[in-house]
């Protein structure tokens, strides 16, 4: 049987939540993207840590550091900044950044630099996330929307295509340890950095010079400018070679049919007049852009009703435990399988990055499996997050018990399955449960609980013996502790549009 869309909302027709005017003109675009259906333009739409330390002879948690330091300013400046100039830019400048200064990274001559190159490359990898699920999401039907979740599949190819990568590069251009370790026989992470640099770099221009990514028609609404976002929904249209019978009188309408059944005889200020000064034209236009960063605006709409404030609360929550979860154990696992390999006498370079390659392979499918248990009845959302959350704390407690290599790798793809399913839903479900005027900065206030934790890990690692189990007894507890955590959030998009 279909699914049934609500042509509402997720919040349940609870007027209250969003600013009734803009609520009725998404509903009318999100009826145009359902009339369009899915088509082509909606679907075009730690490995280096051993081998540097070896060559550098530095304390290995810097380099996480400075990731964590990168991708903590990421989510912040092309979040929140994507709800303020648009996501096109942010979009577009998050790959070129990455790719500019990875290449750069290769190149290092000292470990400061490395450290500071990871810093900014990380800004523009934790940047691109927010936006690349706000994008997607805000051009897509509502029937759609499930799609997001599996998405995360490029995520686990993107993991497996480094793993290759450094596989061969790692295992047979590196030092097999600090003792003897000069640069001209540890040169595989720095091929490795070109490699992936150079591709994310083919994958920027691409996405800058061949493919057109037209602004999202939401959030245009939400700044209002309701004749572009009909443009917009348009060439959408004729790209995919579909018609639309959107036009902008419709959306005046609707506005004002939302502005009667509230009383009011003037235009709403907010949605319909959040644009005034940031459509001008240079200078003028980005000083207004920039005073809006730090009104806070956004962020209050964040908290507007108790329910979408528990909601917001409890996202925040879940995405720090899983932050320093995720953070202690799976930065470190190239580390902690050749340690624990040492043990069990297979313990190699070459060993280490196969096992790497295998976890990425068995995470593939976990998108798809996500995608699928997203859309079942008395499951949707919440539950998927909440059972792959729970699932994935249990394999790394199960992973202690380990007594062989085999029996460590067996948990562990069960680690990375589940461990995939929750990405998967929780990448898709936090933008679901925001107003796109609103959604950049929903997406990276959320985050930021993930990207602050993430900061302790590498703390942590530079006081505590990672040779012990005892980092995976607490990332595990931590992991069980956010999938229960996600029983409390307030509302289930499945089945309802987002707005």
């Amino acid at each position: 049987m279909p699914l049934v869309y609500d042509i509402h909302d997720i919040y349940g027709g609870d007027d209250s939540t969003v600013d009734p005017v803009y609520k009725a003109k998404i509903q009318i675009i999100n009826n145009s993207f359902q009339e369009i259906g899915m088509g082509k333009y909606q679907i075009v739409t730690g490995l280096i840590l051993t081998p540097t330390v070896n060559e550098f002879t530095y304390q290995g948690p810097f380099i996480k550091l400075g990731q964590a330091i990168g991708m903590l300013i990421g989510c912040i400046v092309f979040g929140i900044g994507s709800d303020i100039w648009g996501r096109r830019w942010s979009f577009n400048l998050t790959l070129f950044i990455t790719a500019l200064f990875a290449i750069a990274g290769g190149a290092s001559p000292n470990a400061v630099a490395l450290c500071a190159f990871t810093t900014v490359w990380s800004i523009g990898v934790d940047g691109n996330l927010p936006v690349d699920s706000a994008v997607f999401l805000e051009f897509v039907p509502a029937s759609h929307q499930y799609l997001l979740t599996t998405l995360s599949v490029f995520w686990s190819i993107g993991q497996l295509v480094a793993s290759l990568l450094a596989w061969p590069l790692i295992s047979n251009f590196s030092c097999a340890s600090a003792a003897n370790c000069p640069q001209s026989s540890n040169k595989g992470w720095r091929y490795f950095l070109y490699t992936v640099g150079g591709l994310v770099m083919v994958l920027f221009i691409l996405r800058f010079f061949v493919f057109h990514l037209y602004e999202s028609p939401r959030y245009l609404v939400g700044r209002g400018r309701d004749a572009d976002a009909v443009e917009v929904v348009r060439k959408v249209a004729a790209y995919n070679g579909k018609s639309t019978s959107l036009t902008v009188e419709m959306l005046v309408a609707a506005g004002e049919a939302a502005r009667q059944k509230m009383g009011e005889v003037t235009p709403n200020i907010g949605a319909a007049q959040e644009d005034n000064g940031n459509s001008e034209k240079g200078l003028r236009g980005a000083m207004s852009a920039g005073m809006q960063a730090f009104s806070g605006k956004h962020v209050k709409a964040l908290f507007a009703t108790k329910k979408l404030a528990l909601s917001t609360t409890v996202l925040i929550w879940i995405w720090a435990l899983i932050g320093l979860a995720f953070a202690l154990y799976n930065n470190y696992i190239p580390f902690f399988l050749a340690t624990r390999g040492a043990d069990f006498g297979d313990g190699s370079v070459y060993i280490t990055y196969r096992n790497q390659v295998i976890l990425s392979v068995v995470g593939i499918p976990g998108a798809f499996l996500a995608g699928w248990m997203v859309e079942l009845p008395y499951l949707g959302r919440n539950g998927t997050l909440a059972i792959s959350t729970i699932l994935t704390g249990a394999f790394l407690l199960a992973s202690t018990t380990a007594r062989s290599s085999d029996a460590l790798l067996g948990w562990n793809c069960g680690y990375s399955l589940t461990n995939n399913v929750m990405w998967g839903v929780l990448f898709a479900v936090t933008p679901e449960l925001f107003p796109a005027k609103d959604r950049g900065t929903g997406n990276a206030v959320v985050e930021l609980g993930d990207r602050i934790f993430n900061l302790f890990a590498p703390v942590i690692a530079l006081y505590a013996d990672l040779t012990t189990s005892v980092p995976i007894w607490l990332s595990g507890a931590l992991f069980v502790v956010a999938g229960f955590s996600a029983f409390l959030l307030p509302f289930e998009p499945r089945g309802k549009a987002s707005i």
